[in-house]
């Protein structure tokens, strides 16, 4: 069995609709999907009530997800709902919070654009998430964030090239980059919980920390009630692979596996291209009835 536990669509980064997401998995042979759009569930939700019976009769099962932005220590952390009850209240009110998080943060973006001259950065950057989710998303959906600032940036001849656009503008440090309100790390696991779901930290080894802070980071993660973390996801390396699964066996984590696709061009990050789990982790879908 193939999983791949991490995957983004058009209703948050990622390039692909929700449904052709579903095509290239199977493509791909993946036998279950995880879609986790960042602190979103719009994309799941158009898929089970545009193609729901579709979907029960395929061989592909497709779990529902969510990745929730959040802070500890002062450094931001994704963490994913995986196998989530959609409507569950809390589920609903953390997306209300996110959604005005991004929102916030969106608008000081486009006040800041708007005095260096950009034409009507807001609504600039709102068509162009209209065009890239094919209208099948509602307004109150879509998720603003610097990519679309700066594709608006170079069709309103602003700039040339998004490149530019993040290297004068918007990338790490200038006026552009505006950082969001979120949520804490007990919060979102929290949240995840009353869901149903399980709490998986999502790739740990990309927030660099030292080995220390990373192993107080799973104590933590592991006290505030999460369940699991992300232990093979694409392009870890075969030493990698080992230290992440000896940390989710020392804590007592279960494993989980994705891609973190977010489009066909970064071939690496393709879906289903996760190297399988060591046989010693308790799979995150080991509790699961698919």
């Amino acid at each position: 069995m193939l999983y791949d536990l991490h995957t983004h669509t058009t209703a948050s980064d990622g390039l692909l609709s929700p449904l052709a997401l579903i095509d290239r998995a199977k493509a791909q042979q993946v036998d279950v999907l995880a879609i986790t759009d960042h602190d979103s569930v719009a994309g799941i939700n158009w898929l089970n009530h545009s193609c729901g019976s579709e979907l029960q009769s395929q061989p592909l099962v497709v779990i529902p997800g969510i990745e929730f932005s959040c802070v500890w220590r002062g450094i931001t952390l994704h963490v994913l709902g995986l196998n989530i009850h959609l409507q569950a209240p809390g589920l609903q009110q953390a997306l209300v919070f996110q959604h005005q998080a991004r929102e916030a943060r969106a608008i000081k973006i486009a006040e800041r654009l708007a005095k260096i001259g950009v034409h009507d950065p807001l609504e600039g950057a709102l068509e162009v998430v209209r065009k890239q989710t094919e209208g099948i998303f509602a307004d109150q959906e879509l998720q603003l964030g610097r990519p679309h600032f700066a594709e608006h940036m170079v069709r309103s001849g602003f700039v040339e090239t998004r490149d530019q656009a993040f290297k004068r503008w918007l990338g790490a440090g200038k006026m552009g980059d505006v950082k969001s309100q979120w949520p804490d790390l007990q919060q979102v696991i929290t949240w995840i919980s009353e869901a149903d779901g399980q709490a998986v930290l999502a790739h740990p080894a990309r927030y660099k920390l030292t080995n220390t802070k990373l192993r107080s980071l799973l104590q933590q993660f592991k006290a505030y009630g999460g369940h699991g973390m992300e232990v093979a996801t694409a392009g870890t390396t075969p030493d990698r692979l080992a230290y992440l699964a000896k940390l989710s066996c020392d804590y007592e984590l279960l494993a989980s596996c994705g891609s973190d696709f977010h489009g066909p061009a970064t071939r690496w990050a393709d879906v289903g291209k996760v190297p399988p789990l060591p046989k010693q982790c308790r799979p995150v879908w080991s509790a699961w009835s698919l």
